[in-house]
């Protein structure tokens, strides 16, 4: 009966590959007797386990970016959620973020799902996702993706990329007024654009403060 030996160089070599840790790569080439491509099936698997795992977790942290075309008249946002601010601000975290929101305009993606689908490093963006939650063991989910387009788009990131705001304005030369308007929009969170965009259901949460509020007002002693 023999026994594989993983080599530090083929472990090492699975890690470039996937990003993966030492322990898991090593642990993955000895359930796939140094098949590689079997190797990384089982990584993707375990970041899939993981993330069925850790359904119910709350994904409150993360990171959004936002580019501009070459010529400012297309904006692209991308938003990642994970669990801890930690893992929000990491590098390979963040880089993640970046890369797939190029690879999303390159292809001019609509969707999250058309991400997910779209080639990256031989896999999938989907896959690289798996990868990410295998590795990092968060739940991660794809929250924001937004493109709009104008004669100008003017983008404003607040710094450690939690608010993110871009704006279209009508002229070419209005970048000036269109970044005053975007900062003005990241620093008071609006929930809409206008009225007809705000969720029923917040509407609803509101009205029922403020008559609460009103029967405060009426019985103080209540």
């Amino acid at each position: 009966m023999s026994t594989l030996t993983i080599s530090a160089a083929d472990v090492n070599k699975l890690r470039q590959m996937t990003g993966a840790g030492m322990m898991d790569c090593k642990k993955a080439l000895a359930e796939a007797n140094g098949d590689f491509e079997k190797a990384i099936d089982e990584l993707r698997k375990r970041g899939q386990k993981v993330a069925a795992n850790r359904a119910d977790r709350e994904t409150k942290e993360g990171y959004i970016i936002a580019k501009t075309n070459a010529d400012a008249t297309k904006g692209y946002l991308l938003g990642l959620t994970c669990e801890t601010d930690f893992v929000g601000k990491s590098a390979d975290f963040t880089s993640f973020v970046d890369a797939v929101l190029d690879i999303a305009m390159s292809n001019n993606a609509k969707t999250v799902e058309e991400i997910k689908a779209l080639p990256m490093q031989g896999v999938t963006v989907g896959d690289k996702l798996s990868d990410q939650i295998g590795k990092i063991g968060e739940k991660m989910e794809f929250i924001a993706y937004d493109i709009i387009e104008a004669p100008r788009v003017v983008i404003y990131i607040h710094p450690g990329n939690k608010v993110v705001s871009m704006v279209g304005v009508s002229s070419a030369n209005g970048a000036d007024a269109g970044k005053d308007v975007a900062m003005q929009i990241a620093a008071m969170n609006p929930v809409a654009v206008d009225k007809d965009d705000v969720d029923p259901k917040i509407i609803e949460r509101e009205i029922e403060i403020g008559k609460e509020q009103a029967r405060r007002k009426e019985n103080p002693k209540q």
